[in-house]
């Protein structure tokens, strides 16, 4: 089976064609969202956390990409910290991963639907690791 990808435009005149797997954008719109402040996790399937459980990094992860004629529809699931003003997050979130996306690879995107999944409370977040799941690797509080 092939991946899926989109062909970027390109400037008059120029020969060949830009084609970015839509994996890309998974991992632009990742990125983008994390970086806002408030937001605790995107969320991961089974699959996912049993990669990382065995030491592979997911990216992409709780992120859906679809190209229509409209542009791009990107939905985003994700875990928020506890306490965070819901709306004004979602808000963040939208624009930070629209500018991305138009930053780096120039496409319209039509919509950015954010999912919230659950809160993460700041008890629950200080106790679990989801990179150290089996507290195998020693921490800065451990004395390393």
């Amino acid at each position: 089976m092939a991946e899926e990808t989109i062909v970027l435009d390109q400037p008059t005149g120029t020969e060949g064609t830009t084609r970015v797997n839509v994996r890309v954008l998974d991992i632009i719109a990742a990125l983008a969202t994390q970086e806002v402040e408030g937001v605790a996790r995107l969320r991961g399937s089974f699959s996912d956390r049993a990669q990382e459980a065995f030491g592979r990094r997911v990216r992409g992860k709780g992120v859906e990409v679809v190209q229509d004629d409209a542009g791009l529809t990107i939905d985003l699931y994700v875990y928020l910290n506890y306490g965070v003003s819901v709306p004004k997050l979602a808000v963040q979130i939208q624009e930070r991963v629209k500018m991305q996306i138009a930053a780096m690879t120039e496409l319209s995107v039509n919509a950015v639907n954010v999912h919230v999944e659950g809160m993460i409370s700041p008890k629950v977040a200080s106790t679990i690791d989801p990179n150290n799941l089996f507290g195998e690797e020693e921490t800065l509080e451990d004395g390393q």
